[in-house]
């Protein structure tokens, strides 16, 4: 795409540290997008570089929206259903999406972490899904 980036985003010094200290866990990230990229979208290379982004933000402490610095969680869900489709589709519970990730991630492992049965039940329902004002 030359030399416009794909993304508006300037990791902050904080990501930077925690991308040299978690290179294992955004590579892990990286290739759950990946495998949920849409090949007519973009370049592989560019679908590579989104990707990247996307799970370097992941090690944010806010929202994933605001740690991409974009304007809202709406222009997120734009942003995914573009580049990765199938996994965006997944969400059908609208769950945050950093958890939303990892839970992927964690069942892709066949590890089951939560604390109850199902999410509808779990006592942090509320922490990952709902607004995020």
């Amino acid at each position: 795409m030359g030399d416009r980036p794909l993304l508006m985003f300037v990791p902050t010094p904080e990501l930077l540290r925690r991308q040299a200290l978690r290179a294992d866990e955004i590579e892990e990230v990286s290739s759950l997008l990946l495998e949920h990229a849409d090949p007519g979208v973009g370049s592989g290379a560019d679908r590579a570089e989104v990707a990247g982004i996307v799970a370097l933000a992941c090690l944010g402490d806010d929202h994933l929206w605001q740690d991409l610095q974009l304007a809202s969680r709406v222009e997120l869900g734009v942003l995914l259903r573009r580049w990765f489709p199938a996994l965006a589709a997944k969400n059908t519970g609208d769950m945050k999406w950093k958890k939303f990730f990892y839970k992927q991630l964690c069942e892709r492992a066949e590890i089951h972490a939560c604390r109850a049965p199902s999410c509808a039940v779990c006592s942090d329902h509320a922490a990952c899904f709902g607004p995020e004002e």
